[in-house]
């Protein structure tokens, strides 16, 4: 074969990675919008109704869809799952707990500070070090440290972070069970998730949660915001680099500062939206160079 064959052969086909990064990029979409949506919910039964609902029902329809009984689990895999699940569970009740108090695109700001961590984890480069440099600025700039920062409530904030580390630690146990076929990882997560969320959200907001409008309502959410972004996502952590996927993931905060805006009329001053281009920064110039 001559060079130039070989050359071509060896390079990955356009399509083999263009379907996965927009698979990726409509599930990111997808989650910011729907949780703008969300957000109208809580006057009515909470963030942890909202959730239980989100959870809840996309569990449903995602054992109805892909039917992952079908095909028996390893052993091995089951403690992966059971974790992932719980991540999964823990991050929506954290995030969208930290959306009632705080704009949406601060908060998922704050939330990709955890897959960033997942990048730099173990680094000792001076590139990696600058990168994390440069998301402890925008975190100071964004976090009311300094007398020119926007007064944000001190427990949504607490519950952005928390919902950072969940996020890492889905990234992370996603990795080892995204090999699993027929969408078990996502449907068997999400179960997980929903057994740990629904109990949470029910205590919450008890019977409010079975009213016809906000059972409509909840069932729009967990398709735009659960059950066809993980999908999507899983979809994505099977065929991307984690490089590529840490990458594209970076855009989260301005996809849903946008979400934010458009949906929810939520305005961000010139030093937040400052302070989020510095992670989105950080956090792609880390994936980009790991």
């Amino acid at each position: 074969m001559p060079p130039e064959q070989a050359l071509d052969a060896a390079r990955p086909a356009p399509a083999s990675t263009l379907m996965p990064v927009l698979a990726l990029l409509a599930a990111m979409v997808s989650t910011y919008v729907g949780a703008a949506i969300a957000k109208f919910l809580f006057p009515m039964v909470g963030s942890q109704g909202v959730t239980a609902l989100r959870v809840g029902l996309a569990a449903c329809m995602l054992l109805a869809w892909r039917k992952p009984w079908r095909m028996p689990l390893a052993r091995t895999d089951i403690p992966n799952l059971l974790v992932y699940g719980l991540m999964l569970g823990c991050m929506n009740l954290l995030i969208y707990g930290a959306f009632a108090r705080i704009p949406i695109g601060i908060a998922v700001a704050i939330e990709v500070t955890g897959p960033l961590m997942v990048v730099l984890a173990g680094s000792r480069r001076l590139l990696d070090i600058a990168w994390l440099a440069c998301a402890v600025l925008g975190l100071w700039l964004l976090l009311p440290l300094h007398a020119h920062a926007a007064a944000l409530d001190p427990l949504g904030i607490a519950l952005a972070l928390g919902a950072a580390f969940c996020w890492a630690m889905y990234i992370v146990f996603g990795k080892r069970v995204s090999t699993l076929q027929g969408g078990q990882a996502v449907a068997w997560g999400m179960l997980a998730a929903a057994l740990f969320t629904v109990p949470v959200g029910v205590a919450h907001a008890g019977a409010a949660l079975l009213a016809p409008g906000v059972l409509a309502a909840g069932l729009g959410v967990a398709l735009l915001s659960s059950a066809v972004p993980y999908s999507l996502e899983m979809a994505a952590l099977k065929r991307l680099p984690r490089r590529v996927f840490g990458i594209l993931v970076s855009a989260s905060p301005a996809l849903s500062a946008l979400a934010g805006w458009l949906v929810l009329g939520e305005q961000l001053s010139a030093l937040q939206w400052l302070a989020i281009g510095l992670i989105i920064a950080a956090s792609s110039g880390a994936a980009a160079t790991a």
